[in-house]
């Protein structure tokens, strides 16, 4: 006997084991052929999947959120039963969805190219015509080995093989494919109207570069054209803002050989990163934070204490300094928490906020680079609350405060994620309680809407994680806000209490933008190189019709550089026409003409970077008007 609980609270019995499918069939004939699957106890699920105890059910169609996990996932297997047929020599790894559609990584012997994914694709379409279910089936561990290897599959069979020896092996069946997978997938092809393939790459085996490189293949599906449509018309929009090509266009940043996945930032890009990083500095000194700066290098035993030696190694740097052996710093926290110990602390003292802009490194395999956003040294904004434990909640509350400051400034829109205890963990069970307990107070009193990410917390502590909407619709996490009970622990961190006993601070973890690097990244793409007037590397530009009225020019720009303006001049011989063009490509704000009518009014003529023209003004007025505009940090998404 077993109860399933429905969302509106009401309850049903069953007292024998029961599908998924015949379960939602209860309901309604109709909500059964509509779903494409469920969340049983928050857990995502197919209409294959035999249900046989207690449990909360939300049914899932095609217009719930996590529905097309389960699509995508389908679509993956039905890509892979199409390169089986094309290609029988082909051995299959893994083909999971993905935030954006899904991927298999497949060892094929020849490199495929634009021409192949079409035949590829024209072969899924064909599949889905004919129709076949997805069936599953449920073998022995020792009969899943036979069975993969005697189709000489290796990749699945070291997969088994890794598995514990008396699981029993979920396979999933679509014609004439079978694959080693848990599910969750739909009943048939059929739903899967609109495909396309988008790209090819490599991909080692399980991330490891000593393994094989295997030929990863991406695609996206819908259950209609038009939503296939709109998402590669979104997908020229995403390619027209890549910060990579507009980095190159406005002169921000480069990638070189000598240092890969290493930017080089150049005069145009200091200045936006100057201006960013002047905000936020300002942002936290007001709210309390001391700056510091802690070293790059620090010896290997501080890591082997404060855990990273254990859970981060692969991704170090390591180096000898006089026989000693020492890393590169992958995180901030060890050296905010050595400036915490260099002094005796009250609790009066606390909270005690130390923020810092702190350059780290971490290895990241070369084909995992991505420009500003996968690369191997970047700058955390991180800071470090230290505070008792009767503080928690209201510093986590502040955070949540200045979160939201920040993220407005730019336009952004944002979803919060709370992160608790992962398998590879530090501390007590009692200890992750409490933390994630406070972190889930924090964000209710807020009245926070957010989602329960099971099992992604950091290794010494539950984290609150933003997920950041751009202009165009995409998500990107760059925010955190951690709990630590195991760092204080490690390092004996004290404070000496009201009653005179030496007691144990709480430490919060903190980093907003994240990376600065790839959050300037975001900000290229979210504002398609059109940044707001405060950011903007050249703010306006003078454009002197002919060189005879240089010189006015030169006066003009004198005033606008007299009040910190970062205003330029356009000396070339070319007409204005082409002059106001070339201005506009660089996204320059604002074009300021200038000649013998300008010049006899002791006015100048402006032009916005969307064409409009402004009324004639003196220079002074719309200095003012410049000022005010930085002043108030407006924006316009485009």
């Amino acid at each position: 006997m077993f109860t399933i609980t429905y969302p509106d609270g009401a309850t049903r019995e069953y007292s024998e084991a029961k599908k998924m499918k015949e379960i939602i069939a209860d309901i309604s004939e109709g909500l059964e052929r509509a779903s494409v699957g469920a969340l049983f106890n928050d857990k995502l699920v197919d209409k294959h999947t035999t249900i046989n105890e207690d449990g909360a059910l939300e049914v899932l169609k095609m217009d719930h959120p996590r529905a097309m996990e389960i699509f995508w996932h389908s679509s993956a297997h039905l890509m892979a039963y199409a390169i089986q047929r094309l290609y029988p020599e082909a051995k299959f790894s893994i083909g999971p969805s993905i935030d954006n559609g899904f991927y298999y990584d497949v060892d094929l012997e020849e490199q495929l190219g634009t021409d192949d994914l079409e035949a590829i694709e024209k072969e899924m379409k064909a599949i889905v015509k004919e129709g076949p279910k997805f069936t599953k089936e449920i073998l022995s561990r020792e009969a899943a080995l036979e069975l993969f290897k005697e189709k000489n599959e290796p990749y699945k069979l070291e997969l088994i093989e890794d598995l514990p020896e008396d699981e029993q092996i979920s396979l999933y069946h679509l014609g004439e494919f079978t694959d080693l997978c848990r599910g969750p997938h739909l009943e048939d092809v059929k739903q899967i109207k609109a495909i396309k393939l988008l790209s090819v790459a490599g991909a080692y085996w399980r991330g490891d570069e000593k393994n094989k490189m295997l030929t990863r293949i991406y695609g996206i599906t819908f259950p209609k054209k038009k939503e296939l449509d709109e998402y590669l018309t979104r997908l020229e929009e995403a390619k027209r803002r890549d910060h990579r090509k507009i980095g190159r266009d406005l002169d921000l940043f480069s990638f070189h050989e000598e240092g890969p996945g290493f930017p080089f930032f150049h005069g145009n890009g200091m200045i936006l990163r100057n201006e960013l990083e002047s905000y936020w500095r300002n942002l936290q000194l007001e709210r309390g934070y001391r700056e510091i700066k802690t070293p790059m290098i620090l010896n290997e035993a501080l890591w082997h204490q404060s855990g990273h030696w254990d859970h981060y190694q692969e991704n170090m740097y390591f180096t000898k300094i006089d026989d000693g052996d020492y890393a590169i710093k992958p995180m901030n926290c060890p050296g905010s928490i050595l400036v915490y110990q260099s002094d005796m602390h009250s609790y009066r003292d606390l909270p005690i906020k130390l923020m810092e802009f702190g350059q780290v490194h971490r290895h990241e395999l070369s084909g995992a680079l991505h420009g500003l956003f996968r690369v191997r040294t970047f700058t955390q904004d991180d800071a470090h609350v230290f505070c008792l434990p009767s503080q928690i909640q209201e510093e986590i509350r502040k955070i949540i405060d200045l979160a939201d400051d920040l993220y407005t400034t730019f336009g952004f829109q944002y979803k919060v994620e709370l992160s608790t205890q992962p398998e590879d963990s530090m501390g007590s069970a009692e200890q992750w309680e409490v933390a994630t307990n406070a972190l889930k107070n924090a964000l209710d009193e807020k009245g926070l809407a957010y989602e329960i990410n099971e099992g992604d917390g950091a290794f010494y502590g539950p984290k609150i994680d933003y997920h950041l909407e751009d202009a165009i619709g995409r998500t990107w996490q760059c925010g955190t806000i951690q709990l630590d009970f195991q760092m204080p622990d490690r390092f004996g961190l004290e404070y000496t209490a009201e009653d005179g006993s030496k007691q144990q601070p709480v430490m919060i973890h903190r980093a907003l933008l994240g990376s600065i690097e790839r959050f300037m990244g975001i900000l290229i793409e979210h504002f398609a190189g059109k940044f707001p007037l405060w950011l903007a590397p050249v703010q306006g530009i003078i454009l002197p019709i002919s060189e005879k009225y240089h010189d006015y020019a030169k006066k003009v720009q004198k005033e606008f550089e007299a009040q910190g303006l970062r205003v330029s001049m356009d000396e070339r011989s070319e007409k204005i026409g082409k002059k106001i063009r070339d201005a506009q490509v660089r996204q320059i704000n604002y074009m300021i003409v200038v000649g013998e009518k300008e010049e006899n009014s002791g006015t100048i003529s402006v032009r916005k970077r969307s064409g409009e023209e402004l009324d004639p003004m003196s220079a002074e007025s719309f200095i003012a008007q410049m000022n005010a505009e930085i002043e108030a940090k407006s924006y316009e998404l485009q």
